[in-house]
């Protein structure tokens, strides 16, 4: 196991090493000049040229580029251009919020999901079904932006039951959590429908239902064990697109998260948090799919290391 990790971790870095190359080349070739917003556009030229200097803007891309990665072999992200403080430090206090929301959010929806998908398969065709079925088609249809403004319209604004944006309190994770967790889980919930009910037409399903096992048995132990492989490559994916997606979810809530870091980031030209961001963002995606393919070999003794 450790040396199946430890390979799977490896493979992690030519994708990060090209993200890197990707993410540069798009902030240093979009229009706008960070240093514009330092000294100001009618700064004398004397003025723009020193700070390009002082943040190593002077130099060519190519040399640019080598010197952020040398810094970040060494765990150095830089030093915001705007804040002047160590990008490490800004991003470590931002994504821990990130990080609560999405874990609050991940565990929201795999228990909603999973018991919604596996009645569904088991009721097959009847009102529970149906109803389950068109609720998650009307989740996957509403954009995650979109409902998370229906949700504060309603129940901020109208009702008054939580507050309108902000951090701190349990009462400022429920609506962002619920936004994310549902939309999730209308697309889990059809994935367990769709892997339980071709599990259950299987012969060893029939079979444990002639010895006459208890149907919570054959549903839990053999059923929903011999589906959950399809469920778990959701989970993978899920997680990386819930931290991915925060960029989302903590603007429209206006959450001091990491996606909010970034978005003002890129509004500001700030190119050292915008780097870092999307280097940890893109790492939480890959650690997503290494814990995937970790659980596949636990739960299916098929799968080898």
């Amino acid at each position: 196991m450790v040396n199946y990790i430890v390979r799977k971790t490896f493979l992690m870095i030519p994708a990060l090493f090209g993200l890197t190359i990707i993410v540069f080349m798009i902030l240093h070739l979009s229009p706008g000049d960070p240093v514009d917003l330092i000294a100001g556009p009618n700064a004398p030229a004397e003025v723009h040229e020193n700070i390009k200097k002082d943040l190593g803007l002077d130099q060519p891309l190519y040399v640019q580029y080598f010197t952020f990665i040398g810094h970040l072999f060494k765990g150095d992200l830089g030093v915001s251009i705007l804040q002047n403080r160590p990008v490490a430090d800004i991003i470590g206090e931002r994504l821990l919020v990130t990080f609560e929301i999405g874990i609050y959010a991940l565990i929201f929806s795999f228990v909603v999901s999973i018991p919604i998908g596996v009645i569904a398969a088991i009721k097959r065709n009847t009102l529970a079904d149906y109803a389950s079925m068109t609720g998650a088609l009307i989740g996957l249809s509403l954009p995650t932006f979109l409902f998370g403004l229906l949700l504060l319209y309603f129940f901020a604004y109208k009702l008054g039951w939580f507050p309108l944006s902000g951090y701190g309190t349990y009462k400022h994770l429920v609506l962002p959590v619920l936004t994310v967790g549902l939309t999730d889980a209308a697309i889990t919930a059809r994935m367990v429908r769709s892997s339980m009910l071709e599990v259950i037409r299987q012969d060893y399903i029939r079979t444990a239902r002639a010895k006459g096992l208890e149907e919570k048995s054959v549903i839990f132990k053999h059923a929903l064990k011999n589906a959950i492989i399809p469920i778990i490559t959701l989970f993978g994916m899920r997680l990386g697109l819930i931290f991915g997606g925060s960029v989302i979810i903590e603007t429209v809530f206006s959450i001091p998260g990491i996606g909010k870091l970034m978005v003002d980031a890129i509004f500001s030209r700030d190119y050292p948090i915008v780097q870092g961001s999307m280097l940890i963002l893109a790492a939480l995606v890959l650690i997503g799919n290494l814990i995937t393919d970790i659980l596949y070999a636990v739960f299916d003794p098929r799968i080898k290391y």
